[in-house]
């Protein structure tokens, strides 16, 4: 994966999951420059980080400055773009729906870091739900790295 230099987290309305992700992704180290960015598989506006979400970021101590949500876009995939789901039925709706998406381009989180599960959509519940899907997205971006960085 030597040959990434863009990371892209897609996830439903791209207002939670994929935007922690993409802050703690940029909150971890790495050995060389990589564009990571947020997009959502559902944007009809754009919306600003679900504030749920904004909370456990900054109680984490990092933040998404002026974040809005954009809609994932057939020119988002390229030889050097890998976009991460979290979801399964999220990676076959890109891998269906976007004529650039590819099997090796678009990955699922969890099977790309060698995590049993995928990771749950927090939306709906509480501020420990939230906080519950920051911690396994950052064991997983941990993991992550070095996975890209192999």
């Amino acid at each position: 994966m030597k040959n990434i230099n863009r990371v892209i987290f897609a996830s439903g309305s791209g207002t939670s999951r994929a935007p922690m992700a993409t802050a703690i992704f940029h909150a971890t180290e790495h050995s060389r420059p990589i564009i990571c960015e947020a997009r959502g598989l559902i944007v009809q506006f754009p919306e600003p980080l679900n504030q749920k979400a904004e909370a456990i970021l900054i109680s984490n101590g990092t933040t998404l400055k002026d974040y809005s949500s954009k809609q994932l876009l057939d020119t988002d995939f390229s030889e050097s773009t890998l976009v991460i789901t979290m979801e399964e039925t999220q990676r076959q709706k890109i891998l269906s729906e976007y004529a650039n998406a590819t099997e090796e381009n678009t990955r699922l989180l969890n099977e790309l870091v060698g995590d049993e599960l995928e990771v749950m959509d927090p939306y709906g519940g509480s501020v420990q739900t939230y906080g519950l899907c920051y911690e396994v997205l950052k064991a997983s971006i941990e993991k992550l790295m070095r996975v890209i960085e192999a």
